[in-house]
């Protein structure tokens, strides 16, 4: 599995493997469907919306994010998997806002700023695409995201409740963290 991926199990809690497992053919690995969704062209989480930073020639931190649809369609809600449901219901919540869907760091880097400097570019990013807002979604329990989104501006606007699924040892509720954009911030 490429270095990078376990990133984006960390910012999902775990999530993204669990869901890439269920997609997977028999004989294909979790990984392989992820790093297909990441090849893709158009969409979302697309090697597009990345950004990696690295450190002494390692990839240390990943940011993916994307202008999310101004209105932003709820159709085939009832056909998305129950687990995605909350996610989509938060994101539906700011459209037309640049949404961080993936933001970590792996732990031997953390406490450099990286994190920091990668909202950072979010920010560009957010006004480039002249974005209302930024906004990301994260677990109630993970206080010390909560607390670099806080810091870096953003604020709790809503949240709906986290479903279990295998391995995730956390309950609770996903939040969804708002950063309006002015002229002057």
């Amino acid at each position: 599995m490429s270095r990078r991926w376990p990133l984006v199990d960390i910012a999902g809690e775990g999530m993204a493997s669990h869901m890439w497992r269920g997609l997977a053919a028999p004989g294909q690995s979790a990984s392989e469907i992820g790093r297909e969704r990441a090849r893709r062209e158009e969409g979302g989480f697309s090697y597009r919306n990345a950004t990696v930073a690295e450190l002494g020639g390692e990839v240390a931190a990943c940011l993916v994010g994307y202008r999310l649809e101004e209105p932003y369609d709820l159709g085939g809600f009832d056909a998305m998997p129950d687990l995605v449901q909350p996610l989509v219901l938060l994101e539906s919540k700011v459209p037309g806002s640049w949404y961080v869907n993936v933001l970590a760091t792996f732990p031997e880097f953390r406490r450099q700023g990286i994190a920091s400097r990668l909202l950072a570019i979010a920010d560009e990013k957010a006004r480039a695409a002249r974005a209302p807002s930024l906004s990301v979604i994260v677990a109630n329990w993970n206080e010390s995201a909560a607390r670099l989104y806080e810091k870096a501006g953003y604020a709790p606007a809503a949240r709906e409740p986290t479903l279990p699924f295998p391995g995730k040892p956390h309950r609770g509720d996903w939040v969804l963290m708002v950063k309006p954009l002015t002229a002057t911030s």
